[in-house]
């Protein structure tokens, strides 16, 4: 989802301050750049400790005021600050956050705004807070990280090494029950472009289905783990699991961790 001008301006801002723990996530991480339906609702930082959270936001309200922007604090607990930024009548929610500091993935470094949580872990990330909440800004999120960063089979399949309460057909359950909503719904979203909402029912409930087919066919033995192809060097959904040269597995780990290649002989 793209950020509006004024979240591009404190994020820019705010990207000197930004660590490897302490990095943009959530919804504007997903899609920072100008490539989705739509426009972010606030900026969230996560962080490996609650410490973390709180030096951070230290930092940043510091740095904020310095540039003239106000900061009214909404929440401030341990673990979680809530903070509506503002300047010149303009305005934005941010989030400073206690999270996991399991991932798959090292977080990367982004120019324009600092360190960021990797693609394929805000993509875990998101099918997780679908399953656990009923909100059509994440049902749209599922959809684009589907076509654009890892189909939600395999997205279910790494989720469960995440989060090991869940099996991939119990979270595909919780799924199923996502969905039901309305035009009003979306209406509340500032969308970039409008919702057809029966071809969006429709490309839910297949990419549901196919969802299913992949989680009854995967290795159990694989359970929690990502896909990498070694023949176009990215994560997949494999269609097949005989030939194992085609892919290597990759487990996720605290910090996160690049997986290592090994040259696939038909990659010459």
């Amino acid at each position: 989802m793209p950020l509006t001008p004024f979240q591009s301006k404190v994020a820019i801002l705010l990207s000197i301050n930004r660590t490897e723990d302490s990095h943009l996530a959530g919804g504007a991480g997903l899609h920072f750049k100008p490539d989705s339906i739509r426009y972010s609702i606030d900026l969230d930082y996560f962080h490996d400790s609650e410490e973390r959270v709180a030096s951070a936001f230290t930092e940043d309200r510091k740095l904020l005021l310095k540039n003239n922007f106000l900061c009214k604090v909404e929440m401030n607990q341990p673990g979680y600050i809530r903070c509506i930024v503002s300047k010149n009548n303009e305005s934005t929610k941010i989030e400073w956050a206690h999270d996991s500091s399991w991932r798959f993935m090292p977080v990367q470094f982004e120019k324009e705004i600092g360190f960021i949580l990797h693609p394929i872990d805000l993509t875990i990330n998101k099918i997780l807070a679908l399953a656990g909440r009923d909100e059509p800004r994440d049902l749209l999120d599922v959809i684009h990280t589907h076509e654009s960063i890892l189909p939600i089979g395999a997205q279910c399949w790494a989720a469960c090494g995440k989060d090991p309460g869940f099996n991939p057909l119990s979270l595909l359950e919780l799924l199923k029950r996502r969905g039901r909503f309305h035009k009003e719904d979306f209406m509340r979203l500032n969308l970039t472009q409008p919702v057809n909402l029966l071809e969006l029912k429709q490309k839910w409930l297949a990419m549901l289905q196919e969802a299913e087919s992949f989680a009854r066919i995967a290795p159990p033995d694989d359970l929690g783990c990502l896909y990498y192809s070694t023949i176009i060097n990215k994560f997949i959904e494999p269609k097949k699991f005989i030939n194992s040269k085609e892919y290597i597995k990759h487990f996720g780990r605290p910090g996160g961790i690049i997986p290592k290649i090994i040259p696939h002989p038909n990659s010459y």
